[in-house]
């Protein structure tokens, strides 16, 4: 008796003849986790059907911008109207001044801003920004954060805080990341000794609020306090870096959070994404007017798309946003999502699995860890076959989870309480697994 092969199986054999590893973004192709990616034919709600016609209740969201969940009623009747209106235009439209509107109204921080297509774009360009600001070359980064794929951020640390990064991809030359500063997340001490040997030349700091490619850390009150006031006593700019968390774990966004707790506290520049494109490939970054004015055509910093503003995009992006943005809308988010996680830790200890987690409005994160880690390095102890035997002990119970260990989850207003129970009962009956393997 034979068996039809697994479709994803067939068509994943398919890709692989005709793009590398299969994927057009390398986490897709499974390779940290083991196995065959599933291939999604079809999505509504909370939930994804893959090409053997599986069901699977989803924590991924398109890595973030699905925080309505799949298919809304309210953005598919925008995007059908702008199709018909016209895919592209390469000419200005009402609608970007409107989403433009729409961010800044919640974000004071941001005073004008600029729309590209991702996130790569937002931080390249925002980088190349607070350089022509400033007229200065370096810049600080932290290990674990992820800003894009732009040369000057595919770097690893170098010897000590007075030699500067090296790449880590191949086709990037060394001398392209020699002004790349990489630090530890969360290390106070460290930031002030960077900016003590280098202050004078750095240009900016970039970092994430709440680091999402670690998985899920939080940057502690007092290292946001400390950078924004070294950035300020050394005249760089700080750029934090929101494509995962704007409008993802508050309408304000995480620089909202550090703002009631560090009086005057805002960011320079902001870098925005996923939701603010609601699914769409559109991102943004802006800042304070005086800054912004630096970029072509006002200032000598150049920056062009052709697809940038694209009126498909913005209309799916405004149409999320104003559901978002709807009273009660980040509360309801918030309390299912810390109910998902403390379902997971209770079931976890129930079976006497180390676990822990975490959550901000509709993004998350756990680690099969006694305690959170505060760093890339304390991140890197957690045990990455127990992990992948979770994660593929979730996925064969219809739970859809981000194929990586480091990376954060996230759920959607589409989740009810029904799935929550369901990805629990799921969870345990793993770590049921895990604990007497």
């Amino acid at each position: 008796m034979t068996h039809a092969q697994d479709p994803n199986d067939v068509l994943f054999d398919h890709a692989r003849a005709l793009i590398p590893g299969g994927v057009n973004s390398p986490v897709r192709a499974f390779r940290a986790v083991g196995g065959t990616p599933a291939f999604i034919a079809r999505a509504q709600g909370a939930y994804l059907w893959d090409a053997d016609g599986r069901r699977l209740i989803d924590y991924v969201g398109s890595w973030g911008p699905m925080i309505l969940g799949h298919g809304h009623p309210a953005v598919l009747e925008a995007v059908h109207r702008a199709v018909d209106q016209g895919m592209s235009f390469g000419a200005p439209t009402e609608r970007e001044s409107e989403l433009a509107e729409e961010i800044i109204r919640h974000m004071p921080a941001i005073e004008m801003l600029r729309l590209v297509s991702s996130g790569t774009e937002a931080g390249m360009s925002a980088i190349r920004l607070a350089r022509g600001a400033t007229g200065r070359s370096k810049i600080v980064k932290f290990n674990g954060c992820y800003h894009g794929h732009a040369d000057a951020l595919l770097v690893k640390a170098g010897s000590g805080l007075a030699t500067f990064g090296h790449a880590t991809s191949a086709g990037v030359p060394d001398v392209v990341v020699q002004d790349t500063l990489v630090l530890e997340y969360n290390d106070v001490a460290q930031l002030e000794e960077a900016f003590a040997l280098h202050g004078a030349q750095i240009a900016c700091v970039i970092m994430e609020p709440i680091a999402g490619n670690m998985n899920f850390v939080r940057a502690s009150i007092p290292f946001m306090r400390a950078a924004r006031e070294l950035c300020t006593r050394h005249g760089a700019l700080l750029i934090i870096d929101e494509v995962m968390t704007g409008f993802r774990v508050a309408l304000g966004g995480a620089q909202s959070l550090y703002a009631s707790e560090i009086p005057g506290f805002a960011p320079d520049l902001t870098m925005l994404g996923k939701v603010v494109g609601g699914g769409m490939p559109l991102a943004a970054f802006g800042g304070r007017r005086e800054v912004m004015e630096q970029l072509a055509p006002l200032g000598p910093v150049y920056q062009a798309g052709t697809l940038s503003g694209n009126p498909v995009a913005t209309a799916c992006g405004l149409a999320t946003l104003r559901e978002v943005a709807q009273p009660g809308f980040h509360e309801r988010l918030a309390g299912r999502t810390r109910a998902l996680i403390a379902g997971l830790s209770d079931a976890a200890q129930a079976e006497g699995v180390a676990f822990c987690g975490d959550s901000e409005g509709g993004m998350m994160g756990y680690f099969l860890l006694p305690e959170l880690p505060a760093n890339y390095v304390q991140v890197l102890k957690s045990d990455g076959a127990r992990f992948n035997r979770l994660f593929h002990g979730l996925l064969d119970r219809g739970i859809y989870t981000a194929p990586a260990l480091y990376e954060a989850g996230f759920v959607s207003s589409a989740h009810s309480g029904a799935d929550i129970e369901e990805t629990v009962a799921a969870a345990r009956a793993v770590f049921r697994q895990l604990a007497s393997a």
